[in-house]
């Protein structure tokens, strides 16, 4: 029989000797039904696109699988719900202390940025026409150590959540481990030899006004200089050299510029046929315990609690939204499956975590540790002006892999 997952498990938990991890595991299936495939995360290998295949024990056997959603892009979308609810004006996670770097035309918190209150957008920026490195505030979170971690709880508590590295720094670099881990592999449909071999999938574009569009170079050149600030400096560039290439007299083609048709050609990678799709996230309390923030052992508890209530908190968010990628529509074949490990081989089944579940933990740690050890979680907002020269050098439409 399943149990209720309470503020006061959640202490245990983040006291000497507690739970080693809260586990949340995921039956997924396609949405088209069991004979879609699916498109997986897709990575470099050389010059090509690939994917993940490994080898996992799944159900008591060795099995091929496909890395559908890597450890990254799953803590990227607990960012993005977190993010989402602070701007939504959450009343329990909107409290979360966060940074901030201003553009003229863009914001971004340090939920967002991929080194997050370390990165390089937040270093290379100022407060009050001062290096942020100089400031006392973003000084006292980057001197920080797992020993003593309270300035950074209270200006960007995510760096700790979800992990952060000052890998730039020239001494004293701060390294805190992602509490929140997880993924999404697939099974595949076929466990033979050739089970792994990349399929292809058909491309095309059907351009209803011509087939076909051609032009003089000068032609190509004016639709380019027209476009300019729209294109990306490589497609300029390469437009450019095909005009100047071409000989006098001749006509080029305008595709590059989306105009004409593209016939079907097995060029992209195709889609993965899956027997089962799994979804897992572990929140570690092994590694909370690891940290300290200044006080006697209940004040630290109470701090690593909150930051175990607020993972808990952004990831039921997440799991809210099954969004990927295009050609990856899941949908949930059963319920999430929380459980609390109890150590010495032993477990406890929870009951499912919903966002009322997850909130009432979450308001419950932050009262405690606002009254036991002082913590200030007022949605406070450290605000950084961006540099110039990061936001001059943005180039746009840079293709990905």
């Amino acid at each position: 029989m399943s149990q209720e997952m309470t503020y006061g498990k959640l202490v245990e938990a983040c006291s000497p000797g507690g739970a080693s991890v809260l586990t949340c595991v995921t039956d997924l299936a396609p949405a088209a039904g069991p004979h879609a495939a699916v498109a997986p995360a897709r990575y470099v290998s050389g010059n090509n696109a690939s994917y993940a295949f490994q080898t996992r024990f799944v159900d008591g056997q060795a099995m091929s699988t496909a890395l559908i959603d890597s450890k990254s892009s799953q803590l990227n979308r607990v960012e993005l719900a977190l993010a989402d609810a602070i701007r939504d004006g959450d009343p329990l996670l909107g409290r979360t202390p966060h940074l901030v770097v201003h553009y003229p035309d863009q914001e971004v918190a340090d939920y967002e940025l991929p080194h997050r209150v370390f990165d390089g957008h937040v270093r290379a920026g100022s407060v009050d026409g001062r290096p942020v490195t100089d400031h006392p505030v973003y000084r006292a979170a980057r001197d920080a150590t797992p020993g003593n971690a309270r300035a950074l709880l209270e200006l960007s508590p995510v760096s700790l959540v979800l992990g952060s590295w000052d890998s730039t720094r020239r001494a004293h670099q701060g390294r805190y481990r992602s509490a929140l881990v997880g993924e999404i592999i697939g099974v595949l449909a076929d466990q033979s030899d050739s089970g792994r071999d990349i399929p292809r999938r058909g491309g095309a574009r059907r351009d209803e006004v011509a087939p076909s569009v051609r032009v003089s170079p000068k032609d190509l050149e004016m639709l380019v200089d027209a476009q300019q600030d729209e294109l990306s400096p490589k497609n300029v560039e390469a437009l450019r050299r095909t005009a100047q290439k071409a000989k006098a007299g001749t006509t080029v083609s305008a595709a590059a510029l989306g105009l004409g048709s593209i016939p079907p050609a097995l060029e992209t990678l195709g889609l993965v046929a899956c027997r089962q799709i799994i979804r897992s996230h572990v929140l570690s309390f092994s590694s909370l315990r690891q940290l300290r923030f200044g006080g006697d052992l209940d004040a630290d508890v109470a701090c690593r609690s909150l930051l175990a209530a607020l993972a808990l908190a952004a990831l039921v968010r997440s799991n809210e939204e099954l969004l990927l990628r295009a050609d990856c529509d899941l949908v949930e074949a059963s319920a999430p499956a929380f459980s609390l490990d109890l150590r010495n081989g032993q477990g406890e089944k929870l009951d499912r975590l919903d966002r009322a579940v997850a909130d009432e933990l979450l308001g419950a740690a932050i009262e405690r540790a606002e009254k036991q050890a002082g913590i200030r979680w007022e949605g406070q907002v450290f605000d950084v002006v961006g540099n110039p020269i990061v936001h001059g050098g943005v180039i746009e439409g840079e293709e990905e892999a």
